[in-house]
């Protein structure tokens, strides 16, 4: 219910965030709504640690309340019996965020920024209007007569993004195709005038021209988290830019190794309450240095893995995460 309930949340952030791209491009609402949705396995992936945590302090702070830590642990049950709940449910959830964090999160942000170029630049985006001027980017005007579908009739298009050469090109026909390189319009049966240090006219036949109106600074940004996790692992070793090798080492660190935080979280928090509860004079302030606990653990994790810039470093971390969780365990079966 927590999880549910702090991913609904998490997701209306998103909608929110996201709202200038609605408003900017004029997506549909369905097709706004379901761009956000791709979004929710990824939100899901970061918040399941702090949520297992969650859900392990609530319950065993609720028994250590009631005296039922205290009976059980009379009754000849040890830290590490009364802990091995705790523990199961962590290990559950963890192959679960392992599962999410290998395949259903690269394959649902690859959908995500896969949709959002098309909805941004692609045919899904241009919806000319009959007999009106589209400014299709700054400096970029198209005038269609008649649209039927992506085929054009009587086109005018004026291109004044470079103020030191511009183009206008009339044409009887045209039609909206979506190429690697993004959006282009093949016209047919039209001239063009160019003016800029000399003024060209002509006619043509056929002119296939590309329009560049997708966005260059993010069109180039490498996104890890679309990668899938065996080309991600094959390609970790013959990246040459070391920005690209350090991304994909955090990435691999955050699929392959976050999971195991949610039985680190689990077994500390249960490590430090039932330590606590079996005292003489139980400590009341056990679940803040808990939620301290956790807050530094987790702040440790996430500055390690924006440090990893090699291989050596990355198995450095995944020994000390088994090497915490191993004292942690030794510490909970001492009597």
């Amino acid at each position: 219910m927590l999880l549910l309930i702090l991913t609904g949340l998490a997701w209306m952030v998103q909608i929110m965030s996201m709202m200038k791209f609605l408003l900017s491009y004029g997506v549909a609402l369905g097709s706004f709504l379901g761009l956000t949705v791709l979004m929710v396995p990824f939100i899901v992936s970061i918040i399941v640690p702090f949520v297992t945590f969650i859900a392990v302090i609530f319950v065993y702070n609720k028994m250590i309340s009631d005296n039922e830590v205290t009976v059980m642990a009379a009754s000849t049950l040890s830290p590490m019996q009364l802990a091995r709940p705790a523990l199961r449910f962590a290990t559950v959830i963890a192959v679960m965020h392992l599962i999410l964090n290998l395949w259903i999160v690269p394959a649902t942000q690859g959908r995500f920024y896969d949709t959002q170029w098309n909805l941004r630049y692609g045919l899904a985006h241009m919806k000319l209007q009959e007999s009106a001027f589209t400014q299709m980017a700054p400096g970029l005007v198209v005038y269609v007569d008649k649209v039927s579908g992506h085929d054009l009739s009587q086109v005018m298009l004026s291109d004044m993004r470079d103020p030191k050469s511009s183009l206008t090109i009339f044409a009887q026909r045209g039609k909206l195709v979506s190429t690697a390189r993004g959006l282009s319009i093949v016209m047919n049966g039209g001239s063009l005038q160019s003016s800029g240090n000399a003024m060209v006219v002509g006619t043509f036949d056929t002119f296939d021209m590309d329009l560049n109106v997708t966005d260059k600074a993010n069109e180039g940004a490498f996104k890890a988290r679309r990668v899938g996790t065996w080309d991600l692992i094959r390609t970790v070793a013959h990246l040459d830019s070391k920005r690209q090798h350090k991304v994909v080492l955090g990435e691999l660190c955050t699929r392959l190794l976050g999971p195991l935080m949610n039985v680190i979280l689990a077994a500390l928090c249960v490590l430090i309450l039932l330590r606590t509860s079996l005292l003489r004079r139980r400590a009341s302030f056990a679940p803040a240095v808990a939620v301290a606990a956790m807050a530094a653990t987790m702040a440790a994790f996430m500055t390690v893995t924006n440090m990893i810039d090699s291989l050596t470093v990355w198995g450095l971390v995944a020994l000390g995460l088994w090497g915490i969780l191993t004292l942690i365990l030794t510490a909970l079966g001492k009597k």
